[in-house]
């Protein structure tokens, strides 16, 4: 018969994710690992602060992608953007929830929680709507099984949560 494996979660502790080539900070998963990303298409990155966090355990990532508000960004596209690519998955998805957030700190967005057979069952992005934004999207490198992956993303998700809620601009 078929069976999956039984998974077992590390105990959740975290660090602090201060890169200097980004211009943010937040609490991380200590069992997650920072991969720069030095390679976008064959080409150099956007921004020298785009990252993956790396779950070895869980063989998913939290593609990250931040982009300094621009004439050439400016807030308006990187916003309809963010919402074009969560959409993109309306095709699979069951159900996509969009949930809007501002912390006192001047860090706010959107999470979109999606539910059904897709790709990124969960996105998000977190701006200042002035100077930063800041994206990201997890992956699972697997078959898209939403039930069987039910446990390991429900134990990211709060990692993610997390993340979110101790995320900081450090330099404007």
């Amino acid at each position: 018969p078929r069976a999956y494996p039984k998974v077992e979660f590390p105990k959740r502790t975290y660090v602090r994710f201060d890169e200097s080539y980004c211009s943010f900070t937040f609490e991380m998963p200590s069992y997650a690992k920072v991969q720069q990303d030095t390679v976008f298409f064959n080409e150099k990155p956007a921004d020298p602060c785009w990252f993956d966090i790396y779950y070895p355990d869980f063989d998913c990532r939290i593609y990250c992608s931040y982009y300094p508000i621009t004439d050439e960004n400016p807030f308006e596209k990187l916003n309809s953007d963010a919402f074009r690519l969560a959409m993109e998955h309306n095709k699979k998805a069951i159900f996509i929830d969009e949930l809007p957030f501002s912390k006192p700190n001047g860090v706010s967005g959107f999470i979109f929680n999606l539910e059904g057979p897709v790709a990124t069952p969960f996105q998000f992005y977190m701006t200042d709507s002035t100077q930063h934004f800041m994206r990201g999207a997890l992956y699972f490198n697997s078959k898209i099984r939403p039930d069987s992956l039910a446990p390991m993303y429900e134990f990211v998700k709060e990692d993610i949560t997390h993340m979110v809620n101790t995320f900081a601009w450090t330099q404007d």
